[in-house]
C-alpha cells in the first residue's frame, strides 16, 4: 500500500432531482442515487478511478455506516473501517431542472467518543503496511479535538510518509504547526490562514512562502477553481490553468484534485507534472454530473492538452 487515506467524518451522498424546489408542498423527486462520501472516501474513490489503488480509512457507525461499507465494496475500494456508537450522516443534493441549479444540503456528523478517535489514530499507526503518503481530507466531527489532524501529522512523520491535507479553519492551522507535506487551501482558506486579505497573486506567494520557510508545509496548492491552482515549493513558484470545460457540477472537483496529485507522485511524477494531473483530474469531475467524480478518459485526455500547450 502506498497512499491510505483518512476520513474522519464520512457520510452516504443521497442525490436526486426534481422539476422546481417549492415550498410548503409535499415535492415528489426522482428515483435516488446513493453514494460514499466524505473528503478522504472521495479522494479514494477518484484514486480508483483513475486507475490507481489506496485503502480508505475512516469512522462510520449504525446501519448508515454499514451501507457506507457496502458500497465502497461493490466499487472495489480497499477499506479500514473503525467502528463508532453514533449514526454515520447522510446529505442530500437536490438538482432543480427548471433552473438547472443545485442544491447541497450537508448534515452533521456524529459525536464521536474520545476512546473512539483515539483508537483510529492507534489503528493509522499499526497498519501493516506502511504508506507513502497519506491523504487527510474532509471536517471533523462532534467531539473530535480541533488538533487532530496535528496528532496525524506527528503519526505521518513518525512512519516517515508524507501527509497531504485538506480541511479548513482550526484544524488546518493546527496541523500546519506540526509541519505536513502538502497543503491544498483554496484563497478563502489560504485568507483564513494569514487573517488578512490576499487580493493579489504576490500576496499569495508569498504567504505559502511563508508557510514553507516555517516549516509548517513543504508545499502549498491553492486551489483556483475554475482559474486553476497556483503551486508554490521552496525552490519556485507556477501558476496552472485549467482547461475550459463544460460545467455540470462542482462536487466532487477538489477531492478529484487531490486524487490526481497524490496518484502522480506515487507514481514518481515530477511536483509540477502531479499538481498538473490534478488540476486535469478537478477539471474532469467538473464534467460529470451530481456527484459524481472525476472520469479516467478526460483526465488523461486534459492533461495531455495541458502539457501541449
Amino acid at each position: 500500500m502506498s497512499i491510505l487515506t483518512l476520513t474522519v467524518n464520512p457520510c452516504i451522498d443521497k442525490s436526486s432531482s426534481i422539476e422546481n424546489v417549492v415550498p410548503e408542498r409535499k415535492l415528489r423527486c426522482e428515483k435516488p442515487k446513493y453514494e460514499p462520501g466524505g473528503g478522504g472516501v472521495n479522494v479514494s474513490r477518484a484514486i480508483h478511478k483513475l486507475g490507481g489503488t489506496s485503502t480508505a480509512v475512516y469512522l462510520a457507525g449504525g446501519p448508515v455506516g454499514r451501507m457506507l461499507d457496502m458500497l465502497l465494496e461493490h466499487e472495489n475500494i480497499t477499506y479500514e473501517r473503525q467502528t463508532i456508537e453514533g449514526l454515520t450522516r447522510q446529505n442530500l443534493i437536490v438538482y432543480e431542472r427548471a433552473t438547472q441549479q443545485q442544491y447541497r444540503f450537508g448534515m452533521p456528523g456524529p459525536h464521536v467518543r474520545e476512546e473512539e478517535w483515539k483508537q483510529c489514530l492507534k489503528q493509522i499507526s499499526q497498519i501493516n503496511s506502511t504508506p507513502k503518503y497519506v491523504v487527510a481530507s474532509g471536517s471533523l466531527p462532534p467531539g473530535v479535538p480541533e488538533n487532530f489532524y496535528g496528532k496525524v501529522a506527528q503519526l505521518a512523520k513518525d512512519m516517515n510518509a508524507g501527509l497531504i491535507l485538506d480541511t479548513t479553519g482550526a484544524p488546518l492551522r493546527l496541523a500546519v504547526e506540526e509541519g505536513v507535506y502538502m497543503i491544498k487551501p483554496n484563497l478563502r482558506e489560504l485568507k483564513a490562514l494569514a487573517a488578512k486579505e490576499l487580493d493579489e497573486e504576490s500576496h499569495q506567494v508569498a504567504l505559502a512562502r511563508q508557510i514553507i520557510q516555517k516549516g509548517q508545509s513543504e508545499t502549498v496548492v491553492v486551489s483556483l477553481g475554475a482559474a486553476g491552482a497556483l503551486l508554490v515549493w521552496r525552490d519556485g513558484c507556477e501558476r496552472l490553468r485549467a482547461p475550459t470545460v463544460p460545467i455540470r457540477s462542482k462536487v466532487g472537483a477538489g477531492d478529484s484534485m487531490v486524487a490526481g496529485m497524490v496518484l502522480a507522485l506515487d507514481r514518481g511524477e515530477s511536483l509540477l507534472s502531479a499538481v498538473r494531473f490534478g488540476v486535469a483530474a478537478g477539471a474532469a469531475a467538473v464534467m460529470t454530473g451530481g456527484t459524481e467524480l472525476c472520469r479516467r478518459d478526460d483526465t488523461e485526455r486534459l492533461y495531455a492538452g495541458m502539457t501541449s500547450d
